[in-house]
């Protein structure tokens, strides 16, 4: 019960990794550790390649970011020292000031707790914990969520309110979706 409970607190820690990436991973992670049994190598192989694939992308999505044309439309590029480095697609850059879109020191935060939330997730993922440990006991999961969980869900909440993020690239909702005027748990009156 406590497991269940604490462990389904690791939903709030989720909000901050690319919405993609999660859903990739929670996907193939099954198919490819064989529901966890892992009977050949090739599926902790396969497994491994998976989380490093998925952990890369956590970290690489804090470095990208978005703007809009004069048109309206997105476009997406890579936050670097001098600026947004822009997508192909995006051959009105001249018009925007990809320049304030510099890396900061926040990004480079973001980048490294979304890889341990990411972490976090991996490790407390069923298939992965009965492919890579097999020994581990229900009551071990349990400690484990009870003695690491909240310290990690307290260190990344803070460390994500001190240097929030300001970035809406690859994997994260936009402004405007993130952003609705409508309340959806109060009933709609007209």
């Amino acid at each position: 019960m406590a497991f269940d409970l604490l462990c389904s607190k690791m939903g709030n820690l989720v909000k901050f990794l690319p919405t993609g990436t999660v859903f990739i991973f929670n996907f193939l992670n099954p198919v490819l550790t064989d529901n966890g049994n892992c009977k050949t190598p090739l599926n902790k192989q396969s497994a491994a390649i998976l989380i490093v694939l998925c952990g890369f992308t956590c970290s690489f999505s804090c470095f990208t970011d978005s703007y809009k044309d004069r048109d309206g439309k997105t476009h997406y590029g890579i936050a670097t020292f001098k600026g947004l480095w822009p997508s192909p697609s995006s051959f009105e850059s001249d018009l925007v000031n990809l320049s304030s879109y510099k890396l900061r020191l926040s990004d480079f935060v973001h980048a490294f707790f979304s890889s341990m939330v990411f972490a976090v997730l991996v490790l407390l993922e069923p298939n992965t914990v009965k492919c890579f440990y097999p020994s581990l006991s229900t009551n071990s999961k349990a400690l484990i969520c009870l003695i690491a969980l909240p310290p990690i869900a307290l260190v990344v909440s803070l460390a994500f309110m001190w240097f929030p993020n300001k970035r809406h690239g690859i994997g994260h909702p936009s402004i405007e979706h993130s952003s609705n005027k409508t309340n959806l748990l109060l009933p709609h009156t007209s």
